[in-house]
């Protein structure tokens, strides 16, 4: 099993957990990973979390800016993998992923054929649902809709949020892909096809749009918007305070009790607390994250931050 030949796609944190059990399993011949960015005023090299681990365990790093340039898919076909594993990484054209011998895997964070696409984890927390997991799966031309090969569902625990749940899900991801692995090169494991129900969910990217609070909603769809989107990027709203307007990132939050005829998004500061009027209840917010400032509980915010008595959030 050794001697089987491995290249390794993704790029984020994510895909770090299984890149590493997989090289203890099997070793990974290749990782391809984005190439690197400059970013800051100091211009400074950000490398992807995949290439730093390749590079401390002495694995060759491809960085191809374009996965159709003829030159890189030749470069791939020379390897002669036997198997190519993606974990968070964008689309792989056919020219790739039909190349190696026991085919192309793919692990998706999300139990298929729910919650296709850029942010399964987000959109599983924003729409409150109680479970969720990953998936390994075979690559076909169509994003997350290749042939199922193994699922494992966890339980979201009311504490999870985006980040906690993020590491959980890259923990158990890469375990079930090294069993993934065992079984498709020792031919015990058979793909199943995804069946597709017309009430599907998805997942699409988050966008300055979709991660807006509405505070007309009722508290549980903003309580799960605001554990969706936390440490990042962040459920958003707008304070209006007098005649200021701040843009205000929300990244922990508390449902209180029932409200009658409020003013939705009115602010109360009650015993150093911020409170928001939602639809039905009434919303505390713990963790705040004033643009361009640092993170800070209520308490200092209010205690830094005059809040007059119409202030509100929208």
């Amino acid at each position: 099993m050794n001697e089987l030949k491995i290249i390794f796609f993704g790029t984020p944190s994510f895909a770090v957990d299984s890149l590493h059990e997989i090289n203890l399993n099997y070793s990974v011949d290749y990782v391809v990973t984005t190439p690197d960015k400059k970013s800051g005023r100091g211009q400074k090299i950000n490398e992807s979390e995949v290439k730093q681990y390749a590079k401390k365990n002495n694995i060759k790093i491809l960085q191809p800016e374009n996965l159709s340039d003829k030159e890189f898919i030749s470069q791939i076909e020379d390897i002669q993998p036997d198997l190519i594993i993606v974990v968070a990484f964008r689309k792989l054209p056919l020219e790739i992923f039909s190349i190696p011998k026991y085919g192309t895997i793919n692990l998706h964070a999300s139990l298929l054929p729910n919650y296709r696409g850029a942010a399964p984890i987000n959109w599983c927390l924003i729409n409150n649902e109680t479970k969720t997991g990953v998936t390994t799966f075979f690559i076909n031309e169509s994003i997350d809709k290749g042939d199922i090969l193994l699922k494992e569902e966890i339980i979201i625990s009311d504490e999870d949020d985006f980040g906690s749940l993020y590491l959980k899900l890259s923990s158990i991801g890469s375990k079930l892909l090294v069993k993934t692995i065992n079984g498709v090169i020792t031919d015990t494991l058979k793909a199943s096809k995804q069946i597709i129900a017309e009430d599907i969910k998805i997942a699409p990217k988050l966008s300055k749009e979709n991660t807006r609070i509405d505070w007309n909603k009722n508290a549980k769809e903003i309580l799960g918007k605001i554990r969706g989107l936390s440490p990042i990027p962040g459920a958003w709203t707008i304070l209006k305070n007098g005649n200021s307007e701040i843009r205000m990132k929300i990244l922990k939050a508390e449902i209180g009790k029932k409200i009658l005829n409020k003013k939705v998004g009115k602010i109360l500061v009650h015993d150093r607390e911020l409170h928001v009027y939602s639809e039905d209840r009434i919303i505390n917010c713990t963790l705040i994250q004033l643009e361009n400032k640092r993170v800070m509980n209520a308490k200092d915010l209010i205690n830094g931050l005059k809040l007059d008595e119409n202030s509100l959030v929208y």
